[in-house]
């Protein structure tokens, strides 16, 4: 199951449906009110279970007292490598906003934090292209 902030960019929103549709995940909770662009997600909202909210927290809150780890992508201090990181199979993945990562009150429902390795410039990934890779590195885990 993927967790997404509101985007600043439908763009990021889209490529994010159409990767989780491509990889097999089919459970998305989406923060605001932001729709995909179907050029860029090719569809992809169709064959996802989307469920809209307000605000992450008390969704991310209910599933974590029902037994989902939350996985949180960012860069922390005692971040895990998403490569080496052995994802639960049942968990929530937490990505952060574009602009400003994860919030302080969803960093505290997190039980672990993954971050992507940067060789270079910039020092961090794209929203969506974080998000795709860490989807990827769960279903190569657990496909």
């Amino acid at each position: 199951m993927l967790a997404v902030p509101e985007m600043r960019s439908g763009v990021n929103l889209s490529r994010i449906m159409r990767a989780a549709g491509c990889l097999g995940i089919t459970q998305l909770i989406v923060e605001g009110n932001r729709k995909a662009d179907p050029k860029i997600s090719r569809g992809a909202e169709e064959h996802l279970s989307i469920r809209q909210c307000r605000t992450l927290e008390p969704v991310i809150k209910k599933l974590a007292d029902d037994n989902y780890p939350v996985i949180g992508l960012e860069q922390t201090t005692g971040s895990h490598n998403l490569f080496t990181f052995d994802f639960p199979k049942k968990c929530i993945l937490l990505i952060g906003h574009e602009r400003t990562g994860i919030p302080e009150l969803q960093l505290k429902l997190c039980d672990a934090m993954v971050e992507i390795p940067v060789f270079g410039f910039p020092d961090s990934y794209n929203a969506s292209t974080a998000a795709i890779m860490a989807m990827y590195e769960y279903c190569k885990q657990h496909s």
